[in-house]
C-alpha cells in the first residue's frame, strides 16, 4: 500500500467535523502570543510570501483566520483575458462534462447531479458543457473570485463529509467533491449558466460569501436560498473565501476552449486566463 493510499484510508473513521470545528476555534483565538506563534509557524512551514499582502506585518492580524484570508495588494493579481482562474492553486482537472460526469483524478469520475446536491434539472444545464477544478494549497491566497461576470440566482448548501482534498485523497477517495460539505452558487452570465462550487475539506473551519457572510458550518439537509433581488458580481470580483484550504469546482453550460499550455495539476494564479469564454450556444445567444 502506498503512503498516499494509506493517508486516504485513515481519513474514513476520523470525526471530520469535530476536528475541523476544534481547529476553527483555535484559528479564531485572540490570545496574541498564541495567534502570533501560529501565524509565524505557518509562514515558515509553508513559505508564505507576505510581500504580496496588503498588510505584510504578520502580527497585525487579529486572528489566524484573518491572516489566512488576507487581502492582497491591488496589483498583485492582474486579470487576464477570457475565462479567469477563481483562485490561486493547482488546476487539478478540466475539460468537457461527459454523460453527467466530471473527472476528479485518473480513474475517478463524479456526477454533476451529485455535486449539485441531487438537482437533476440544474445538472442538465451543464450537459455537453465544461468544468474546471482548482485546488487551493495551504500557502495559497484563499479568497475566491468570479471567473466571469454573473448574477447570483441561487445558493445551495449541501451537507457532507470533510475529507482532505489534496492530491493523495483525490486519487483514492471516490466521489470526493460530491461527498464533502459544499456550497453551490448558481449564476446567470452572458454566456449561459455558471455554477461555482466551494468544496469544504478537513480542518476548513468555514466558507464565507461576500453577499451572506459565513455560511458553513451547517448540518442536516440540503438548504436552498433563492435571490429575487439581483446580486451581480463583476469578472474578477471577490465572491467568497475559505478559512483554510480547499477546492473550487466551476461548471459552464457552454464549451470552453481551454489554453493548450494548461495540463492537469498546473499551478495557476487568481485572475490568470484559463482560456476563452464559454461558447453560449444558440439557446443563450
Amino acid at each position: 500500500m502506498t503512503p498516499a493510499k494509506f493517508f486516504a484510508l485513515i481519513q474514513y473513521p476520523i470525526p471530520h467535523h469535530l476536528l475541523s470545528r476544534l481547529v476553527g476555534y483555535l484559528a479564531e483565538t485572540r490570545i496574541a502570543w498564541l495567534k502570533n506563534a501560529l501565524v509565524r509557524a505557518f509562514i515558515k512551514v509553508f513559505k508564505v510570501d507576505m510581500g504580496e499582502a496588503a498588510e505584510p506585518d504578520p502580527t497585525a492580524y487579529a486572528t489566524f483566520n484573518d491572516f489566512f484570508t488576507r487581502e492582497l495588494k491591488p496589483d498583485a493579481r492582474p486579470l487576464g483575458e477570457g475565462l479567469l482562474s477563481p483562485a490561486d492553486g493547482n488546476l487539478s482537472q478540466f475539460g468537457p462534462v461527459e454523460a453527467d460526469k466530471l473527472l476528479q483524478a485518473k480513474g475517478h469520475r463524479f456526477s454533476m447531479i451529485d455535486l449539485l446536491g441531487g438537482d437533476a434539472e440544474a445538472a442538465r444545464r451543464y450537459s455537453g458543457g465544461s468544468y474546471a477544478n482548482v485546488y487551493l494549497s495551504p500557502k495559497d491566497y484563499h479568497r475566491v473570485h468570479m471567473p466571469l461576470a454573473g448574477t447570483l440566482t441561487e445558493m445551495v448548501y449541501v451537507p457532507g463529509r470533510l475529507f482532505s482534498v489534496n492530491s493523495a485523497t483525490t486519487d483514492h477517495v471516490p466521489n470526493l467533491f460530491a461527498r464533502n460539505e459544499r456550497l453551490v452558487c448558481h449564476f446567470d452570465t452572458e454566456y449561459g449558466p455558471m455554477a461555482v462550487v466551494l468544496v469544504g475539506a478537513m480542518i476548513v473551519a468555514a466558507i464565507e460569501t461576500v453577499w451572506a457572510g459565513q455560511i458553513t458550518p451547517l448540518s442536516g439537509q440540503v438548504q436552498r436560498v433563492r435571490f429575487d433581488q439581483p446580486i451581480h458580481l463583476e469578472r474578477g470580483e471577490e465572491m467568497g473565501r475559505f478559512k483554510l484550504g480547499s477546492t473550487v469546482v466551476m461548471a459552464f453550460a457552454g464549451k470552453v476552449d481551454f489554453d493548450p499550455s494548461l495540463a492537469p495539476k498546473t499551478k495557476v494564479s487568481m485572475g490568470q486566463s484559463l482560456g476563452g469564454v464559454p461558447d453560449p450556444g444558440p439557446e443563450y445567444v
